[in-house]
């Protein structure tokens, strides 16, 4: 393959005139209303590892007792939901997931799964520690993720399953470092069953849409061998450990409604 000749100033090549296509600018591409239910929690998503933290953090929350209904609308990035007008109000980032918080007047909207998730966590004051140091712990491991998560998605998951060539320097350097982050959670795990110790908080619900479904082999059909996840015992014990929860399941079953209107 001939070597890429980088030339003084990048421009843009690629004018996909899809609607779902990439650019390098941001912003509303079109005008796209939002339908709203009757809950307190819009919630516009998609069931990727991103999408699936919020459903399950509202999901466990419910198993708590606290009252968190919501509304769950499909956002179909294949298809360019995420840059319609109203979900970019949302996100100026389009991106999954968003939520709107309608018990609040005015509205919050809240963008970034990390955000999402640390948000729920503080408004019911559960699935975070309450305890300075523990509280500062359960978020060195969010934001933990929230950094290593583009290598995994856009990294190595990208150029193994969905680049239109297979490249080797990309997948050997993204496997690297996929492998390293899993080493990490092994340490850890290996001495406690959540990322935090002894409970089950958000900065596991987090880590497990990524790395949890990745040792359970549901996301990047082939990566389990590629990357050897058997070598990782302790991040495979804590992802089914996740994974028997009632809540989880509840928020990996949830049912998306359209944005469409009837």
């Amino acid at each position: 393959m001939e070597a890429y000749k980088v030339p003084k100033v990048w421009q843009w090549e690629d004018e996909n005139s899809k609607r779902s296509g990439n650019r390098p600018t941001a912003g509303k591409r079109f005008e796209q209303s939002l339908p709203q239910g009757d809950h307190d929690y819009q919630v516009y998503s998609l069931g990727t590892p991103n999408g699936i933290k919020v459903t399950i953090m509202l999901e466990e929350l419910k198993a708590l007792g606290f009252s968190v209904d919501y509304d769950l609308f499909l956002i179909n990035i294949q298809e360019g939901d995420q840059f319609g007008s109203d979900f970019v109000e949302l996100n100026p980032n389009s991106k999954i997931p968003a939520l709107l918080d309608t018990s609040a007047d005015p509205a919050i909207r809240v963008f970034e799964s990390g955000s999402i998730l640390l948000y729920l966590a503080d408004k019911y004051q559960a699935l975070i520690p309450q305890d300075w140091a523990g509280r500062t712990e359960c978020l060195n491991w969010v934001f933990w993720q929230v950094g290593a998560g583009p290598f995994i998605g856009g990294g190595f998951g990208h150029f193994f399953t969905y680049a239109p060539t297979k490249q080797k320097y990309p997948i050997d350097r993204y496997a690297m470092e996929t492998k390293r982050l899993l080493s990490v959670l092994e340490g850890v795990l290996a001495h406690q069953p959540y990322l935090c110790g002894d409970d089950y908080t958000i900065s596991d619900i987090i880590n497990w849409s990524w790395f949890g479904r990745l040792a359970l082999d549901k996301i990047y059909p082939g990566s389990y061998e590629f990357l050897s996840l058997t070598d990782y015992p302790n991040v495979k014990a804590w992802a089914e450990r996740i994974n028997q929860r009632p809540a989880v399941q509840a928020g990996l079953a949830v049912e998306y409604q359209s944005i469409d209107a009837e």
